[in-house]
């Protein structure tokens, strides 16, 4: 097929999941494992900071399908606990770099809609970054959004339990509960209040892309009775079609919260 047909043939296909779409039960909040930067690059013979460059560039592409979608929470894996502590120097400066460079900076454009939200053990990234992420977050804070961009980054699903549990106990002891009191207030929902993303809701529909099967302790709590969809692409190769894809998908399931 020539170009200019794949493309009209493409751009139709999208104007049908689009209608198709059109009144749907569609998610709330959308969580993604931005996931397959590196393998992108090194199909493409390209070194590691290039995919992810072209992944932090993406985002942005993506957090308009979002708000084309009317899809009001959006959370994003960025990098775990292990990926600083495990993965090349070179390679994590890097990623830095990119979410100083391109999501940091971006989100701060006054005509951008997203207000940020951080999460994960901050503590692990270097200051540089650190200190653009929360300035991005303090910037966005006043801001009247109708977005919500949660970015998932030094994070760890297990760690963020046990960090909710710490400061719920910690909390207590200084009210001056007693032992048997604070045993009666652990509930989930006193925990829930204590995790990174209090305050806004668990996602509706979790998609990974690359083709891997499974979670990778993302939102381990609060994806309990998310739907789960996996894409074989790469997250730089990630499409409009494959977006809708996804939300195609969610929208036919029967939810049944663990049922």
């Amino acid at each position: 097929m020539m170009p200019s047909l794949r493309a009209a043939a493409y751009r139709l296909y999208i104007h049908r999941l689009r209608r198709r779409l059109a009144g749907a039960a569609l998610p709330r909040h959308v969580a993604m494992v931005m996931d397959g930067n590196r393998r992108w690059a090194r199909e493409r013979g390209l070194a590691p900071q290039t995919g992810h460059r072209y992944g932090a560039e993406h985002l942005d592409e993506v957090l308009g399908w979002c708000a084309e979608a009317g899809i009001a929470h959006v959370t994003v894996f960025v990098a775990s606990v292990d990926n600083m502590r495990k993965r090349d120097s070179d390679e994590v400066d890097n990623l830095m770099a990119m979410m100083e460079n391109v999501i940091a900076h971006r989100l701060t454009r006054p005509d951008n809609r997203w207000q940020l939200h951080l999460a994960g053990r901050l503590d692990v990234l270097p200051d540089s970054t650190r200190n653009a992420l929360k300035l991005a977050e303090e910037t966005t804070r006043e801001r009247d959004a109708l977005f919500h961009l949660t970015v998932a980054i030094g994070y760890d699903g297990r760690e963020e339990i046990v960090d909710a549990v710490r400061s719920l106990l910690d909390a207590r002891a200084r009210a001056g509960a007693t032992i048997h009191d604070v045993a009666q207030d652990i509930t989930a929902e006193a925990i829930a209040a204590h995790l990174y993303t209090d305050g806004r809701p668990d996602p509706d529909l979790v998609i990974r892309t690359s083709g891997e099967r499974r979670l990778s302790g993302f939102l381990l709590w609060q994806a309990a009775y998310s739907e789960l969809y996996f894409c074989d692409v790469y997250w730089p190769g990630f499409r409009e079609v494959d977006f809708l894809r996804a939300l195609r998908s969610y929208a036919a399931r029967s939810r049944r919260f663990g049922a």
